[in-house]
Parts: structure tokens; C-alpha cells; sequence
């Protein structure tokens, strides 16, 4: 958005600050300026002239020698031209000896400007050069009074009629100004106008704001006996104005106008359609004019497109229309896209004469997605977009039709139709200054913090301690906000550094993390690396795996916009990105590969699915190379006890995993519930994801850790009493494991077994086919006393009777 100085200071009339300032300041305020242009920078020393006298040159048939006077004390210099357009009498911008213009009069600006000396053209002496617009850095475009070739010609537009000759002409042509490029955040509508940044401005440097005083105008005619509107979709178009202005007068605008439309890069057209866009810069309402003499019915409908409905737009563009689209239409067709352009068949023409305004307040998001899918956006539009404030509609609707009553315009009708449904109420906030305080470390007393409030415009309710917000102030909605206004204009910079209140606390990572970074540490300390894989999968993945038609990992989350039918589905198993990962590294020719990964699998509670479904982090390692069943085995069990799980862990080979051998696989039992499992890769699996090799993995659901892991640790003390070992030498059929083995040494060993481990298997010649020899290792320990042989016998002939029920023998 951009603003000039001027136009500001026309309603902060006490505001007397250089460029820079302004910008400082304004931007500390919160109303962030993006930078600025100051129009004259590169024009010096040019005055208010008159042509006194015209005299052809006598060496060149294209240039005329002037005198012109540059003082109004009558003083003249004399100034060689080819300008085709002048002629005595004229009151020109000139340049001086010395001074600068912008440009060339082909409009090219050059950077630093042009320096004029005086010389000779073809032998005559030219103390000076005439201007003309372009030489001044602006263009036609902007000041339409201007001759298409040529020098400006002050006379030929009777506002300059009282200009003084010698005067500075960069002031009269209203050059003098700066324009200010802002950096408004889409929460401040309000200050997309230039009335909003005024006001900003004048809080800024306490100054007085002095808005327009805008009067209701109008006939004593009524304008509901000229149109009648009705709004069919009140969601899309919260409020509807319209007014009405017979016996229109088209002609230019007045100078004042048209300079400030023009530092805002709005071209001047005339002084109806300039005073629609001057009250959408001032008020950040856009407005609309149509010709009534073409509106059907005297009848305003506001309603959705039909689809397949054709538009002509003003640009001259047809556009095909659909039910999304909010359309103006009159008794029989549509007349204009609200919010966005109005149509063809309704535009101001120099014939008009009774014509209807239009202010209302369309839902920004709709405007915004009907531009997209017209591919058309206009300055209206970008200001619907951000979402208007209704009750501004009838304030700038009576500016405008005041400006039209000023300017001589049209005779504006009395009164308006207003379709107003729900009125935008002001919002009350409650207000605490100590509270204010508090969070900015400030020591500001209560009457200066409402001093600010009523500098904005924001009034405050003694009885209830509430500020209360005009509704086009939409971005105040809390204590919070409030705080930030007290801030930004007691300025941030005027706040002192002040250290944090409250208690000191230190961050931590939550119990689950640190378990899954225990199992991190873990699997990176035995060699395995971290991989990520794909949580989306495909159906296929289940005959890979070779699980059963039927299983419960067939159930599973199936994605409704897949982006194919390899991603298709949530994964219930986590092995197939392990092992494609594997595969990978095999074809590629790694050796000794060891991968871990922390993912999530998706167990849908119920099918169709109604619900999220359950997520469970696994813990899944998987390995081919060097190390086997039992290398992984031992990986699990270390995890386990860094874990804090420091209970038994029992293994089941009857895990009934279709994927793994099904001689080399196990449940893993932790306090009588199976935590997860672990085996060799079936070789089939293999053969299906090309792994030449012999595989393993496990997986450990996550879940069911955290619950069992503790951080706990209890203490003993170092024993006081000796150790006695025993070692037995046992001959068993092949059948029986070490795990019922063990469980016989622990259920008879009683308290006095402290420890035991196998240390030797044999199976050979000198053991009869279809059994094995186990040898054990162990330890018992009294806390009490120093064990006699006959309390470690006692508990041995216990220990050899439950081994004896098992068919088990000692060797001898």
C-alpha cells in the first residue's frame, strides 16, 4: 500500500516530520514502511514562467527564441526551444541555470536527475529549458491536462489561474510530496486506508487526528423509490448500501484529487469514477457505480452464479461463471462480479444520468477464490480479500455522495437502501494496566495507557474495567492485544531490559523418548545403523511376508487418495521396510549389514474404520552377515536391562511367525506377555526380497516396554560372605531346551541361589544318536552366613530331582 505525505497531513494537519522520521517512527509504531519516494529528488531550481515574447530562430527552422519571465517582479531570460506548443502568454514550468529535471521528454527518468546549464543552441544564448510532464518524472497518465507533445501549459486548466509567476512549479504541479510504501499485516484492515494510517500517524507523534467531517446529503426525494435491492445469500454479502445520484455531470476532477489518486498510482479518469477510488483509498471501502437507466426493474438481486452462466466484465473479457461466484445482477441478468469487476452492460458512459452507487461487504474468502478461478484480480478484490469491516460500507457511501455534492457532480437522492441483517457490534475486552505491566517490565500509570487507547480510538468502560474496540479494529480481541498497543506506542525502544520472573525450570525429554533413545544407543553400540522407512505400503506386501488370507495384519487403514497402489495402505507390520532395506544393501553389495528402525505400525480398531487407529511404536532390528540368531538375542537382552526391565525374560519358540524359520524363531515373554519377537527370515521371504543370505531380525513393541521400564535402581550391598559353585555335566534328549533346564534350577534352587549360566553344549560321537550333553555352572550365597557343604547339597539333590522328571541324566 502506498500513501503520500500530503494526503496524511491533510487530516494530521500538525505533523511536520522529514521522510526518514516518519519512517522510523512509524515503523517502531507497528505500521511498518517498506520504504519511500520523494517525488522531487531529482528536480531543483524550477519556477512558475511566462512567455513573454516569441521570436523565430535565424538559423534553424524548428526552434523559437522566448523571453520569459521568471520573477514576478517582471525579470525575463531568454530560452531557446523546439517545442511545437507554446505561444505567448503561456505560464510554463522552467528550469534554471544550474537545476535539475528528472528525464528526457521521451520519459526515460534518469537516475540523479539532469543537470541544465545555460549555452548556445545554433548561436543563440538559452539561460534554461520549459518542462514538459515527462521531464518532470510523471507522465500524462497522471495529469491529463498535460499536451500529448510539448510543454505544460499552467493556463490551460483554469485552477492555475491564480498561480504566481516565479513561484516554485514543483509545488503547483503538487511534485513536492512523498509517497510511503507500507508493510500492512492482513489483521489491520483498517489501515489499508489512508484514514487508518492517519490515525496510526497522528498516535505515533501526538498529534491531533482530524478525520472529514462527512455529513448525510441528499434531496428530499427517497432513494428506495428509485431501486429496491435484495440479498439472496447473506453469508457472502454481509451488507449492501446503495444510493442514488440523478443529473450527472462528467468532467475532470479537481487538482487536489487527482495528485493524490496519482501518488497512490491511481490514474485520473473523471469525477465520478475518481471519487469511487478516492473513498476506497481513504476509507479501504471499495465502491461501485452503475448507470440506472440499465439496471432491469430498478432491482438489485444479490445472488450465486448459475452454472455455465456467461459474463462480459468492463476489460471487455467474457467470463464463464459457475454457483461459487456471487454475482450483482438486476430483475433480468447479471451486472456485475461482486466484489471484483461490474459488467459491460452496466458501466458509466458520457451519457449517463442517474446513476446508483454500490458499498457493501462481501466474505473475503469468496472473493478471493472466485478472483483465482476468473483469473481476475483488481484492487477491490485485494481489499475484500482481507475481510471488511460492514459498518464502514454507509460511512463511505455518504463520503462519497458528499464529494459528489462538492464537486458539483450530480444531485445526490435522499436517503439509502441498507441491507444490514446482522449488525457488528463493538467488542468489549477486559483490560488490567498492572497485568500490562507485568508482562512488558514497565512502570506506565493507567491514565497514559488510556491516553494511547483514545489516541486509536478506543474507548474505555470505568465501571467494568473494559476497553471497548470499534468493530473495524478486528485484530483486538484480548488482554494480549491490548498489551501490544501500550507497548508499540510507548514505543519498544523506551522499554527497559528486565530479567524474567518466575521459577527457573529445566527441560527434559519425556519418559518415552528417553526409553526410545536407551534403544537407540543400544542397537548404534552393537552396530546397527538407523534407517527410516515408508508408513504407507501395498496390499501385495502380505504375500511377500507369506501371512495367511485371513490374519489380523490383513486389517488394515486403507488410504482413500493413495498415490498408487504401492502406497496404498497403512503398514500393521513393520518388517517389509526392513527388509526391502535390507535387500538393498545386499544387491549393492554390502557386506555385514546392520539396520535398526523406531517407527509406528497402524492397527485399525474396528473395520470400516470409524476411528484413528491404534499406533505402535516398534522397535525393529534386522541383520544379515556376521551374527546369528543369538548375537540378536543377546542385543534385545541388553536393551531390556538398560531399560530397567531387570525380571526374567523367557523366550517361546512356538511363535508361529509365518515369515521366520520355523526352527529359529521366538516370542519374547517379559512378565507373562509376549513383548515381541525375533528369528532367522524364512528363506522363501528371502528368496521373494533377493537376499542371498541368512537374515535375522526382531522387533520389540515400544509400547509395551515403556510400560515395564523404570529408572528406579535399588542398591545392595557388596556380600559379606563367600560364594560355593557347583558345575553339573547333564545328558539330555535333543528335544529338551535350555529354557526348561533353567526354570527346574530356579523353582529348586530357593533363596540360595545366587547365579547360573551354561557353559558347554555337546552333541557327537561320544553321545548316543538323538540326545546332547548341558553343562551348568552354578553359584549359591547366604546373606547371612557362610554356607556349610551340606546347605548347598541339600539344595543340589533338589535341583538333580526335578532334572531326574525330565529324563534328564548326569554324566558320569
Amino acid at each position: 500500500m502506498n500513501t503520500p505525505l500530503s494526503w496524511i497531513k491533510a487530516y494530521v494537519p500538525d505533523l511536520d516530520v522529514t521522510a526518514q522520521e516518519y519512517t522510523d517512527a512509524m515503523t517502531l509504531s507497528g505500521s511498518k514502511v517498506e520504504g519511500f519516494e520523494q517525488l522531487d529528488a531529482d528536480l531543483d531550481k524550477i519556477i512558475v514562467g511566462k512567455i513573454l515574447k516569441i521570436e523565430k530562430h535565424p538559423d534553424a527552422d524548428k526552434l523559437i527564441i522566448c523571453q520569459v519571465q521568471v520573477t514576478k517582479d517582471g525579470e525575463t531570460v531568454q530560452i531557446v526551444t523546439g517545442a511545437p506548443n507554446v505561444k505567448e502568454g503561456d505560464v510554463i514550468p522552467v528550469v534554471l541555470d544550474g537545476g535539475r529535471v528528472a528525464g528526457g521528454h521521451d520519459g526515460n527518468v534518469t537516475p540523479g536527475g539532469i543537470k541544465i546549464k545555460k549555452g548556445k543552441l545554433r548561436g543563440v544564448e538559452s539561460n534554461g529549458m520549459m518542462c514538459s510532464i515527462e521531464e518532470l518524472g510523471s507522465s500524462r497518465e497522471f495529469y491529463p491536462d498535460a499536451p500529448e507533445e510539448g510543454i505544460f501549459i499552467f493556463n490551460a486548466n483554469p485552477e492555475y489561474d491564480n498561480i504566481e509567476i516565479g513561484s516554485n512549479a514543483i509545488k503547483a504541479l503538487g511534485l513536492d510530496d512523498v509517497v510511503f510504501e507500507y508493510e500492512i499485516t492482513s489483521n489491520r484492515v483498517d489501515c489499508f486506508g489512508v484514514l487508518g494510517i492517519a490515525r496510526e500517524a497522528a498516535a505515533t507523534f501526538r498529534k491531533e487526528f482530524c478525520p472529514p467531517v462527512v455529513k448525510e446529503t441528499g434531496n428530499s426525494e427517497k432513494a428506495s423509490d428509485y431501486i429496491s435491492v435484495e440479498v439472496q445469500d447473506n453469508d457472502l454479502c454481509t451488507r449492501y448500501v446503495a444510493r442514488v445520484v440523478k443529473n450527472i455531470k462528467l468532467a475532470p476532477s479537481p487538482l487536489w484529487m487527482q495528485r493524490r489518486l496519482a501518488a497512490c498510482g491511481i490514474r485520473p479518469i473523471n469525477n465520478l469514477v475518481d471519487i469511487t477510488n478516492y473513498v476506497m483509498e481513504e476509507y479501504s471501502q471499495p465502491m461501485h457505480a452503475y448507470d440506472l437507466e440499465h439496471v432491469a426493474g430498478n432491482k438489485i438481486i444479490v445472488r450465486r452464479g448459475k452454472e455455465g452462466e456467461e459474463f462480459q466484465t468492463l476489460d471487455g473479457q467474457v467470463r464463464k461463471i459457475d454457483d461459487s461466484i456471487l454475482m450483482i445482477c438486476d430483475a433480468e441478468k447479471p451486472i456485475g462480479i461482486a466484489g471484483i469487476m461490474g459488467g459491460d452492460n452496466s458501466k458509466i458512459t458520457d451519457n449517463v444520468k442517474t446513476l446508483l452507487f454500490e458499498a457493501a461487504c462481501f466474505d473475503g474468502t469468496n472473493i478471493r477464490l472466485s478472483g483465482k478461478k476468473l483469473g481476475l484480480r483488481t484492487d477491490a478484490a485485494a481489499k475484500f480479500e482481507k475481510g471488511l469491516d460492514p459498518n464502514t460500507a454507509m460511512e463511505a457511501m455518504n463520503r462519497a455522495c458528499q464529494l459528489i455534492e462538492e464537486l458539483g457532480a450530480g444531485e445526490v437522492v435522499g436517503g439509502a437502501v441498507d441491507v444490514y441483517d446482522n449488525v457488528r457490534q463493538p467488542r468489549r475486552v477486559p483490560f488490567s494496566w498492572e497485568r500490562t505491566n507485568k508482562i512488558l517490565g514497565t512502570n506506565i500509570d493507567k491514565a497514559t495507557m488510556l491516553s494511547y487507547f483514545k489516541k486509536i480510538d478506543l474507548d474505555f468502560d470505568e465501571t467494568t474495567n473494559e476497553v471497548i474496540v470499534p468493530s473495524w479494529r478486528q485484530d483486538v480481541v484480548s488482554q494480549a492485544d491490548l498489551d501490544e498497543e501500550v507497548a508499540r506506542f510507548y514505543g519498544y525502544d523506551n522499554i527497559p531490559t528486565t530479567l524474567p520472573t518466575g521459577e527457573a525450570t529445566t527441560g527434559k525429554l519425556s519418559f518415552k523418548l528417553r526409553i526410545e533413545n536407551i534403544a537407540r544407543d543400544m542397537a548404534e553400540q552393537f552396530g546397527f545403523n538407523e534407517g527410516m522407512t515408508y508408513s504407507f505400503e501395498s496390499p501385495k506386501v502380505f504375500d511377500k511376508l507369506l501371512i495367511p488370507i485371513g490374519d489380523k495384519l490383513r486389517e488394515t487403514v486403507v488410504i482413500s487418495n493413495p498415490l498408487g497402489e504401492d502406497y496404498s495402505i497403512m503398514r500393521t507390520i513393520s518388517l517389509n521396510g526392513m527388509l526391502t532395506s535390507l535387500s538393498t544393501n545386499y544387491n549393492r553389495r554390502n557386506k555385514d549389514v546392520r539396520l535398526y528402525e523406531l517407527a509406528n505400525i497402524y492397527i485399525p480398531k474396528g473395520l470400516p474404520v470409524t476411528e484413528l487407529p491404534d499406533e505402535r511404536m516398534q522397535f525393529t532390528l534386522g541383520m544379515y552377515g556376521a551374527g546369528d540368531f543369538f548375537d540378536l538375542k543377546g542385543v534385545i537382552e541388553e536393551f531390556l536391562e538398560k531399560a530397567g526391565m531387570k525380571n526374567l525374560v523367557t523366550y517361546d519358540p512356538k511363535a508361529e511367525k509365518t515369515f521366520l524359520h520355523p526352527g529359529r524363531q521366538a516370542n519374547i515373554i517379559y512378565d507373562g506377555t509376549v513383548i515381541g519377537y525375533l528369528g532367522e527370515v524364512h528363506p522363501d521371504v528371502l528368496d521373494n526380497y533377493e537376499i542371498g543370505d541368512k537374515a535375522y531380525v526382531a522387533v520389540l513393541d515400544m509400547p509395551e516396554i515403556v510400560s515395564r521400564a523404570t529408572f528406579d535402581v535399588k542398591y545392595r550391598g557388596i556380600a559379606k560372605y563367600p560364594a560355593v559353585t557347583r558345575d553339573i555335566s547333564m545328558l539330555m534328549k535333543k528335544d529338551i531346551l535350555a529354557g526348561d533346564v533353567e526354570a527346574v534350577i530356579r523353582k529348586n534352587g530357593g533363596h540360595l541361589l545366587e547365579n547360573y549360566h551354561l557353559f558347554d553344549i555337546y552333541e557327537g560321537a561320544q553321545i548316543k544318536e538323538g540326545y546332547k550333553s548341558m553343562a551348568y555352572s552354578i553359584s549359591f550365597r547366604a546373606k547371612d552366613r557362610t554356607l556349610e557343604d551340606k546347605d548347598v547339597t541339600e539344595v543340589m539333590d533338589k535341583i538333580l530331582n526335578g532334572l531326574r522328571k525330565l529324563g534328564i541324566e548326569l554324566r558320569q
